[in-house]
């Protein structure tokens, strides 16, 4: 049986998840061959998730699915769900879920990240969260946190790979006019207070050369203020 579904939040050809369709009507089509080359991390963050049978995990800001694929293989009897905001994007994701013959174990849901929760997907709650180079890209990156951290079981996990602040990657200037054309804004704020206040509780934190970008998994207990979408008040 098919598990794809559909969400009505933010339908209209405005807002966020308009413009998610604009950017990815037609880049989806060429979304993974480009990618693989500057999105760096995903796959050992992937490797390191060490799920169980039976565990959930969501996928916030799923794109084509690429990843949710690559655990589905990796981790056998681990329930699957993604949301992203663009309605274009996720036509892609189907028909890649289809083509790997795996519509059973991914459920695919359209809204934001913000609103997301649980009961969107006929559950009560989550075992692990994701985000892949989403957050970046959400404008109320706060809130999506929140909603995350809000979702997962007490013992759940939130987990980030995300670009960094750069401070030490040369040609940064370049590389962020080069993000910005994608509506990409790397978040300090968001890595610097994770350095502050998860790392030393959760050591899950690491950095990628240059800075050029993190991953993290850190348990729902260690998330401190960023369970309540409380950080700095400066977007970057």
């Amino acid at each position: 049986m098919s598990m794809h579904a559909g969400l009505s939040a933010d339908r209209q050809k405005g807002g966020h998840a308009g413009l998610m369709d604009q950017v990815y009507q037609r880049q989806r089509y060429i979304y993974d061959f480009t990618r693989k080359y500057y999105l760096f991390g995903r796959d050992s963050l992937i490797g390191s998730l060490a799920l169980q049978p039976g565990e959930s995990l969501v996928e916030i800001g799923c794109g084509t699915a690429r990843n949710l694929i690559a655990i589905a293989r990796a981790y056998p009897g681990v329930r699957l769900f993604g949301l992203d905001a663009s309605e274009a994007m996720l036509k892609t994701a189907r028909q890649q879920v289809r083509r790997a013959g795996l519509e059973d174990r991914i459920l695919l849901v359209q809204g934001l990240a913000e609103a997301m929760a649980p009961a969107t997907f006929g559950q009560a709650e989550f075992d692990h969260v994701l985000f892949s180079y989403s957050l970046s890209m959400i404008p109320d990156w706060r809130g999506a946190i929140a909603a995350a951290a809000n979702s997962l079981s007490d013992q759940g996990r939130l987990h980030i790979v995300d670009f960094g602040d750069l401070k030490t990657m040369p040609g940064r200037g370049i590389i962020r006019g080069w993000l910005s054309l994608f509506h990409v804004s790397p978040l300090e704020t968001l890595l610097h207070t994770l350095e502050e206040e998860v790392n030393e509780a959760d050591e899950g934190l690491k950095i990628l050369p240059g800075r050029y970008a993190f991953r993290l998994s850190a348990a729902k207990g260690t998330l401190g203020a960023f369970a309540c979408g409380q950080t700095d008040t400066a977007r970057g």
